[in-house]
């Protein structure tokens, strides 16, 4: 086998291509990170023992098995997930036939293109900097394939490439700061598109938000205009669940197809602002804080009919949110009978124990407000206990929960108290969303997490509309118990009982996050309006004039480039006295028609002149007697200087012959 690359060439063309592959290996199924390593390993001892490539058939029973090995493990080849996976396993294979230049640019190439696709799992800033690192890497191992005969030393095309880079870094910020940006991004992504994320789903069971409370992820941030809101107005508005199965709450179908808003009464004129950066979490939801502005809705979303805030394509990227909410408020103050039947339906023969007590507060002469604050004493006075470890629910839910283990996390609570509500004829309904949030003491702003996630109840009563209600806030903190206190405690960044190693932890996961934000802020958020905000500092503000100025800036960098490039290249400056005085004889008999030539030495120089000039002899000896000991004898006076310029000045043209 003979390779178009030298052996040590293409192991390191072997090495760079696993680091540009690494962040991909963990994502993808096990039996194709190891037929990548095996493919990698056998192509460095193929190369160094000499082996002969795969015939052409094997390699397309490989490439097959490729396609067929994709297809089965996820189920298609086409999206993000498959795709790359699909992507990393043909550039593995490319090495199994790649003998000639193209084949190598091919590859190298292909590297280039496969650092695209770690932006689709994350845009972080540790990301930039691998991805950096990996470019260097991969510009180097184009330099050695470029250079003819034995590699460069490692040292040397790593400076090369990283000095090409940093070369191209003024032309990427240009294009970054100048290009125009368009709302939305270039083409459709597909549905997995994005990193894997947890958040909450369209549906909740007893045990969903709970395995939230385990993950310290960050939901979103939020900037306020102004002061935070309290701790009782810092309810987040997700997904809405009217519709009950006995066991399940799912969003309404129902509202899902309504596109009309709700009704919202705002009772004081005061609102809230606030600027919420969205993870993305591959869902519709922007939650809002409780409740949204009809009247001031960010750009392409809406409010559904049960009030939350949704855009219609799932949201896969960071997302900025301008809201304004109505902390005081009144929610569809009138209930039609279609909606009064569908939050009071509670399936047939479930949970009788359930449905006796309510039957046993309605008969008693409880209106629905007085239903209410009965199931509020019950979960606060008797003992319920808030654990994140609750026994197995079974069939009749709500009954096992309310009267035989009372343990459970907040859609336990929530869950159970729309059941109660709904068997005594009291319109009601589960919201999820998050609940609180934690100031980042390095930012203007708050951070609300996974772990915030929170479930709660809306009842509708007559002349107030739909009220919050919150069950599991009635729990005791006595009640609360030592197990779940432990991990709520752990994941509280500001508890008590924190040692000095913990305290220094959360103050750097701060920095960080502060850190993150800022990128996500300018770097990650730099869309049309920023750019607009940014360029109208310049004057840049309108297309035409930011073309131009991209356009001029982009000539600029490249003629700047250019400079140094033929600065770098050009011989060095001449600042040796005795090469000076050489160079200014050289160049007189140059303009008589005498050059030296490459390969000719001072001496063999001056005697083909004088063998074709004899009447230069004696001044050509002088000058080459005082060249020689000035440069190499280490000679150094004015005398011999002086002697040098006088002979020069006698070197005169020759006649005419």
């Amino acid at each position: 086998m003979i390779d178009y690359l030298p052996h040590r060439t293409l192991l390191r063309l072997l090495v760079v291509l696993m680091l540009v592959t690494a962040p991909h290996l963990p994502r993808l199924p096990l039996w194709e990170s190891a037929a990548i390593a095996l493919i990698v390993l056998w192509r460095a001892v193929a190369s160094s023992r000499q082996w002969a490539l795969p015939p052409q058939a094997l390699k397309l029973a490989l490439a097959i098995a490729a396609f067929v090995g994709v297809y089965a493990s996820f189920g298609r080849i086409t999206g993000q997930n498959a795709g790359v996976a699909l992507l990393v396993l043909m550039v593995a294979l490319k090495l199994t036939e790649m003998r000639s230049r193209r084949d190598v640019m091919v590859v190298m190439f292909l590297m280039y293109f496969l650092l695209v696709t770690h932006f689709l799992n994350s845009q972080e800033i540790w990301t930039i900097a691998y991805l950096f690192v990996s470019v260097i890497a991969i510009t180097a191992v184009l330099v050695d394939a470029h250079h003819p005969g034995e590699p460069l030393p490692l040292r040397q095309s790593v400076h090369m490439g990283g000095r090409m880079i940093v070369h191209a870094l003024p032309v990427m910020l240009l294009f970054f700061v100048l290009f125009p940006r368009i709302p939305g991004p270039l083409w459709g992504l597909p549905n997995d598109a994005g990193p894997p994320r947890s958040g909450l789903s369209d549906s909740m069971s007893p045990g969903d938000i709970s395995q939230l409370m385990l993950s310290s992820e960050v939901a979103f941030r939020v900037r306020f205009e102004g002061p935070a809101p309290s701790k009782d107005q810092q309810y987040w508005r997700g997904p809405v669940f009217s519709d009950f199965n006995g066991r399940t709450w799912r969003q309404s179908s129902a509202d899902l197809l309504d596109r009309s808003p709700p009704t919202v009464e705002a009772i004081d004129p005061v609102r809230i602002r606030y600027e919420l950066t969205l993870e993305p979490m591959r869902s519709r939801w922007l939650f809002a804080l409780d409740v949204p502005d009809p009247r001031a809705l960010p750009p392409d979303s809406r409010i559904e009919r049960s009030g939350a805030l949704v855009v219609d394509r799932l949201i896969t990227e960071r997302r900025l949110v301008r809201g304004v909410s109505a902390p005081r408020y009144r929610l569809d103050p009138v209930l039609d009978d279609e909606d009064r039947e569908r939050t009071t339906f509670v399936p047939e023969e479930s949970n009788p124990r359930t449905a006796e007590l309510a039957l046993q507060w309605r008969d008693g002469g409880m209106d629905d407000e007085a239903i209410v604050n009965a199931a509020l004493r019950m979960f606060r006075d008797e003992p319920f206990f808030y654990t994140l470890e609750p026994p197995r629910l079974g069939r009749h839910a709500a009954d096992e929960f309310l009267f035989d283990t009372r343990r459970g996390f907040c859609e336990h609570y929530s869950s159970a108290f729309a059941v109660l509500m709904r068997e005594a004829g009291v319109p009601a309904r589960v919201v999820t969303g998050y609940q609180g949030m934690e100031a980042n003491d390095f930012g203007d702003y708050f951070v609300v997490r996974q772990s915030d996630a929170h479930a709660w109840n809306e009842v509708w009563l007559e002349g107030r509309g739909w009220i919050r209600i919150d069950p599991t806030a009635m729990v005791h903190p006595s009640r609360i118990e030592q197990s779940t206190l432990a991990v709520m405690e752990s994941l509280s960044r500001r508890g008590e009982g924190l040692d000095e190693f913990q305290r220094l932890r959360y103050m750097l996961e701060d920095q960080w996050d502060a850190i993150n934000a800022r990128w996500n802020e300018w770097v990650l958020g730099y869309g049309p309006e920023m750019q607009a905000r940014f360029l109208e500092l310049f004057g840049l503000a309108d297309t035409q004039r930011m073309l131009l100025a991209l356009t001029i800036g982009v000539c600029g960098s490249l003629a700047l480039i250019g400079l140094i490039a033929m600065r770098r290249s050009s011989p060095p400056r001449i600042t040796e006295r005795a090469l000076l005085l050489w160079r200014d004889a050289t160049r007189r008999l140059a303009r008589f028609g005498y050059a030296q030539r490459p390969d000719e030495g001072p001496r063999d120089f001056v005697q083909r002149v004088i063998g074709r000039e004899p009447e230069l002899a004696d001044p050509l000896g002088i000058v080459l007697d005082a060249y020689l000991r000035l440069r190499y004898a280490g000679e150094s006076s004015a005398a011999l200087e002086r002697d040098f310029a006088l002979a020069l000045k006698r070197i005169r043209r020759p006649s005419a012959r």
